[in-house]
């Protein structure tokens, strides 16, 4: 029996920045040997992002680079150089995956696209990460997280109805991409294991982004509807927002039973019959400002807990500090401190879902080039001559 999921596994990681290196910080995490494969001298562009200890930029210190690439191994190689193409081409033979996010065409510039490598390896799956995907007419623009955002379709239904669009917090667009390309990764694994037969899975950050836009198309399509931003309503339930409670914000959502609902906020008036149809969201605004004054007499842990025992699904907004103390996150250990050499114990996301029997496990992410002697000597059959030759060169 294996340690975990994915343990046997070879995944080398060409990528940089965000989608590609959490696709394959999934597979690391359970279990997979991922060669993250870096060009010297600087290696990995996340490793200059931060955010850093104590506002010292470090490339072995940034926030980003250690979540989002744990468990893995790194060496450095320059695949622009012919000797660096040659190395790569060894590791692509003992590889099951290859995962990479530079512009489409790149990889072909230097002699490495999918047909190439798969002659090398035939049972290669290379999966190509880009903000448009390898063809279309974009396919050659430049992208980041607010632009998928914006052409996905997610940022004009985010803000309020009468305020310009708003792009959601982070790089939600980015990992969404690196979701789905582990699933689709490991899709195109189970069918190899079937067939023996590779191929070249394409992702784009656009499309990853409008796959989840809910009802939202399916709507259009049905009726011409178009849903508009709505801040933090629900298009279809009411009430269903965020709402100020006497001490901090709180989700207010009325559940199933309005009834239920109108007795435990002790406002009989919400029982009038055009709120207590299920058409109330015609009249959000009234509705709100009936149930207001409860909520501003009423700290907001109480309506939780209170919330909690009625069954009406109240919801705490929490702060990222309060996610690291709070007791269910607590009671699953989700968050894990992990101690690195040089960015010493910090405290990590844990694993996104759970496996009872090959569960995640936590190590640290690697120092640059850390492991080009077990790689290049170990595997490759090198010897600290020819590494020594390499550097000198500037191939590794």
């Amino acid at each position: 029996m294996p340690h975990q999921a994915l343990s046997g596994l070879v995944a080398l990681d060409l990528s940089e920045n965000i989608s590609g290196p959490y696709s394959t910080k999934l597979l690391a995490d359970y279990g997979a040997e991922v060669i993250k494969i870096e060009k010297p001298p600087l290696g990995d562009s996340s490793r200059r992002a931060g955010p850093f200890p104590n506002d010292q930029p470090d490339p072995e210190k940034s926030g980003l680079f250690l979540f989002l690439n744990t468990n893995k191994k790194s060496i450095t190689l320059n695949l622009e150089s012919e000797g660096g193409a040659q190395i790569f081409n060894r590791l692509v033979e003992r590889a099951d995956i290859l995962v990479e996010n530079f512009r489409p065409g790149a990889m072909a510039s230097v002699g490495l696209d999918y047909e190439v490598l798969a002659e090398i390896n035939p049972a290669l799956i290379m999966t190509s990460i880009s903000y448009f995907g390898q063809w279309g007419p974009y396919r050659d623009w430049d992208g980041s997280d607010i632009i998928a955002q914006a052409m996905g379709g997610l940022m004009g239904l985010t803000g309020e109805a009468d305020r310009e669009p708003l792009k959601l917090p982070l790089s939600q667009a980015e990992f969404q991409a690196g979701l789905n390309a582990a699933v689709a990764t490991l899709s195109a694994l189970y069918f190899r294991d079937e067939t023996g037969e590779g191929q070249h899975v394409d992702i784009s950050l656009q499309e990853a982004v409008a796959s989840i836009l809910e009802a939202s198309v399916t709507i259009y399509s049905y009726s011409g509807f178009l849903r508009g931003r709505m801040g933090s309503r629900n298009h279809l339930q009411c009430p269903s927002r965020v709402m100020p409670a006497k001490d901090r914000f709180i989700h207010v959502q009325a559940g199933a039973n309005w009834d239920h609902f109108s007795t435990f906020l002790q406002a009989p008036q919400l029982m009038e019959p055009r709120f207590a149809s299920i058409l109330r969201y015609h009249y959000a605004d009234e509705v709100e400002r009936l149930i207001q004054p409860w909520l501003e007499k009423h700290e907001a842990g109480e309506i939780f807990a209170t919330g909690q025992e009625w069954r009406i699904p109240f919801a705490l907004v929490l702060g990222i500090d309060e996610l690291i103390a709070d007791p269910q996150y607590e009671a699953r250990g989700f968050f894990q401190e992990v101690e690195h050499p040089l960015a010493g114990r910090l405290v990590y996301p844990g694993a996104p879902f759970r496996m009872s029997e090959t569960p995640a496990e936590a190590r640290r992410a690697p120092l640059l080039g850390e492991h080009n002697e077990q790689v290049y000597i170990g595997v490759l059959g090198l010897s600290k001559d020819n590494l020594t030759d390499l550097s000198e060169q500037g191939i590794i």
